[in-house]
């Protein structure tokens, strides 16, 4: 489910009109060669929560956006972008259920060259189908 998660989240942040045409890439890891501002799946991990009635997975994805800008609210606009892309994810997927999405928290980190790194972690509950 974890796997299939990662996939999903990816091809729908890459299917939002806004997003597509402001970030130079959404993937699953790192881009190698890749202009600013740009998304990747950061790290995920998986923990049982089955239920009397099947199998399910608690899911926690960290998204990783990485822009240039010196200023605090430098892709302020971009993140309230992808939060709401997530919120409007459909809960039915191929072989799973998504019962429960939750934002966690957000770091946000200055890093060298004038580059900003904004860290997004959610957790997913999810009931197989």
């Amino acid at each position: 489910m974890e796997i299939a998660l990662r996939a999903a989240l990816i091809d729908w942040l890459s299917a939002d009109p806004l997003l597509a045409e402001e970030l130079n890439a959404v993937t699953e890891e790192a881009p190698l060669r890749t202009a600013l501002p740009w998304l990747a799946i950061a790290a995920s991990a998986s923990t049982d929560w089955s239920s009397k009635s099947g199998p399910g997975r608690e899911v926690r994805v960290a998204l990783e956006l990485h822009s240039r800008g010196d200023a605090p609210e430098t892709a302020a606009t971009l993140v309230a972008a992808i939060e709401a892309r997530i919120g409007d994810l459909p809960r039915d997927r191929p072989g799973c259920r998504i019962v429960t999405s939750q934002f966690l928290r957000a770091r946000t980190e200055q890093r060298g060259e004038s580059r900003r790194a904004i860290l997004l972690e959610y957790r997913f509950r999810l009931l197989s189908s």
